[in-house]
């Protein structure tokens, strides 16, 4: 018996360490836009200065992307992108995005619609307009995820 514990603590402790030694590696943002949007630009350099791995793709046409993303035509605006199960639509906070890979939510994704004065990438000097990240499902529901 007393061997049975020595194998487990020489093949148990080794494995603990090594779990919090080596964390998981960060998911990469893959981002859907047009080559001369400036805007979407400044979104993928917002994300990037918070940390995250950016991939970006450029295209004529989001649509499709969003599409088949399943952000719905009322959410829409000038980029996609999707890290894992998840779709972030137009300009989202990178705080944003980093609480829904943190909570994990049943949903589709993020989307600040339209071009929303004030959100990353669309700042407005001197203005601090508000606007709104809706958490969009599958099922068509959406809810405020966040207030800016």
């Amino acid at each position: 018996m007393n061997i049975g514990r020595r194998a487990l603590l020489a093949i148990g402790v080794p494995l603990a360490i090594f779990s919090f030694a080596a964390p998981a590696a960060a998911a990469v943002i893959n981002v859907v836009k047009t080559a001369s949007c400036g805007c979407c630009s400044k979104w993928v350099d917002h994300l990037r200065k918070a940390g995250h791995d950016m991939r970006v793709t450029n295209v004529e046409d989001v649509g499709p992307t969003a599409r088949r993303l399943g952000v719905p035509d009322d959410l829409r605006s000038c980029h996609s992108a999707s890290v894992g199960k998840y779709a972030f639509e137009g300009h989202v906070p990178a705080a944003d995005i980093a609480r829904l890979l943190k909570e994990k939510p049943a949903a589709a994704g993020l989307a600040v619609p339209g071009m929303a004065a004030g959100s990353p990438g669309m700042e407005v000097a001197g203005q601090h307009p508000r606007y709104q990240t809706i958490l969009f499902m599958r099922d068509g529901k959406r809810k405020v995820f966040a207030q800016h």
